[in-house]
C-alpha cells in the first residue's frame, strides 16, 4: 500500500444492494483527483448478483452523490456513496435515497437536524458473539455498559479504529461507547442536516464492516442479535428543527417538540413500518417492553425516560428547547427511511404529512 501510485487515483464505489442492509462496492481507476461526486461518471453493476435486476438488461447504474476520502488507502483516492438508476438513467425501485432527498428539499427551510445513535454487536467468523465463552455465557449484563477492562469489553480496537477511520473520511463522527451487552458498542453520527444524514451513516457502516473485514470478524447489525435477558440493538434517531433547538422567551421551542411528539403518536406503527427493513418485523423482537425499550405496539414518551418510545433529554425539558429522541429505529434500519419518515410527519401538513413513503420490492 506504501507502492506509489503514478498518478492514478483509485475511487471504490459502493451503493446498497436490495437487501437495503447490506453494502456493494468496486473499484475504479481515474487519471485525475475527483474533488466533489460530480466529478465522477457514472457507473454499472451485474444487478442480478445484487438481487437488482432479472436475467436479460443485468446492468444497474451507480450514480456518485456523496464523495470521502478512503481511510483504506490514505493519500488522494476516495470513497464514492452512489445511487441506484434503472437503464433509462431513474431512480432504481430500491433507491430510497432519491425520495429522501425529495422530502428534506420540501422541508429545508425548517433546516432538519438529525443524529442517529448506530449499535452493533461483533461476531467471531463462526457467528459466535465475539469473545463469549464457546460453550456458555458470559456473566449477566451489569458492568459492561461504559466498561473498562479486558473483563468487561471485547473489540474496543475495532471500536477505536472505526472512530478514527471515520474522521479522516470526512464523516460526522460525534461520539462512542461501550453497550450493555458484551461485544456490542454504539457511534453517533450527527447533527447533520437534511440528506447528509443518510448518507454519512450508509458510509460509516461500510467503513466499519471493511475495519471488522480487516480483523476478521463480523459486524451485525441484526436488533436482536441474542435471544434471551440481552439487550438488542437500535438505531436512534435524535430531531430537530430550527425553531425547536432555539431558545425564546415564549417557549416555542419547546411547543413545537411537544407538537412532534404528538404527532408521532398517531402514526406510531406506520413508523414502525419504516423503522426497519423487514416492515417492522425485526423490530418485534427488539421492542419487547424490556432492556430499555417499549413494546413494538405502544407509543410512549416521557423526559429522561430510556423505556419510552420518545424520551426528552432532562436538559432539553430544563431549557424549554432542544431535540428529541426516537428509540424506535433498529440497528439495521435504512436511515434514508427513517428520517423521510420523521420529516413528513413532524415537518408537513395535511396531505403532505401521510407517511407514503414507498416499500422497497424484494427482487
Amino acid at each position: 500500500m506504501a507502492l506509489d501510485q503514478q498518478n492514478n487515483f483509485q475511487v471504490m464505489y459502493i451503493w446498497i444492494d436490495a437487501t437495503q442492509e447490506n453494502l456493494r462496492g468496486k473499484t475504479k481507476t481515474f487519471d485525475f483527483e475527483p474533488k466533489v461526486a460530480s466529478d465522477l461518471p457514472i457507473w454499472n453493476f451485474d444487478g442480478t448478483s445484487t438481487g437488482q435486476s432479472l436475467g436479460e438488461g443485468s446492468d444497474v447504474y451507480i450514480r456518485p452523490v456523496a464523495l470521502y476520502r478512503d481511510p483504506f488507502r490514505p493519500g488522494p483516492n476516495k470513497i464514492a456513496l452512489c445511487e441506484t438508476l434503472t437503464h433509462d438513467e431513474k431512480p432504481h425501485p430500491t433507491n430510497t435515497r432519491q425520495q429522501c432527498l425529495d422530502v428534506m428539499e420540501k422541508a429545508k427551510d425548517q433546516e432538519p437536524w438529525f443524529g442517529m445513535e448506530q449499535e452493533f454487536t461483533l461476531l467471531g467468523a463462526d457467528k459466535h458473539p465475539y469473545n463469549w465463552p464457546v460453550n456458555g455465557f458470559p456473566a449477566p449484563q451489569g458492568p459492561y455498559y461504559c466498561g473498562v477492562g479486558a473483563d468487561r469489553v471485547f473489540g474496543r480496537h475495532i471500536l477505536e479504529a472505526h472512530y478514527r477511520a471515520c474522521m479522516y473520511a470526512g464523516i460526522k463522527i460525534s461520539g462512542s461507547n461501550v453497550e450493555s451487552m458484551p461485544s456490542q458498542f454504539e457511534y453517533q453520527v450527527g447533527p447533520c442536516e437534511g440528506i447528509e444524514m443518510g448518507d454519512s451513516l450508509w458510509v460509516s457502516r461500510y467503513i466499519l464492516h471493511r475495519i471488522c473485514e480487516d480483523y476478521g470478524v463480523v459486524c451485525s447489525l441484526d436488533p436482536k442479535p441474542v435471544l434471551g435477558e440481552w439487550s438488542g440493538a437500535g438505531c436512534h434517531l435524535n430531531f430537530s428543527t430550527n425553531v425547536m433547538r432555539t431558545p425564546s422567551e415564549d417557549g416555542a421551542g419547546w411547543r413545537a417538540i411537544e407538537e412532534a411528539v404528538h404527532k408521532l403518536s398517531k402514526v406510531h406503527m406506520h413508523h414502525i413500518a419504516y423503522y426497519d427493513p423487514h416492515g417492522g418485523r425485526d423490530n418485534e423482537r427488539r421492542l419487547i417492553g424490556a432492556n430499555q425499550t417499549e413494546t413494538v405496539d405502544a407509543f410512549s414518551s416521557g423526559v429522561a425516560d430510556r423505556e419510552a418510545s420518545v424520551r426528552i433529554p432532562r436538559q432539553v425539558f430544563a431549557d424549554k428547547c432542544g431535540y428529541f429522541e426516537d428509540r424506535r429505529p433498529a440497528s439495521n434500519c435504512d436511515p434514508y427511511m427513517v428520517t423521510s419518515a420523521m420529516v413528513k410527519t413532524c415537518c408537513f401538513e395535511g396531505d403532505d404529512s401521510k407517511l407514503t413513503l414507498r416499500y422497497v420490492p424484494k427482487f
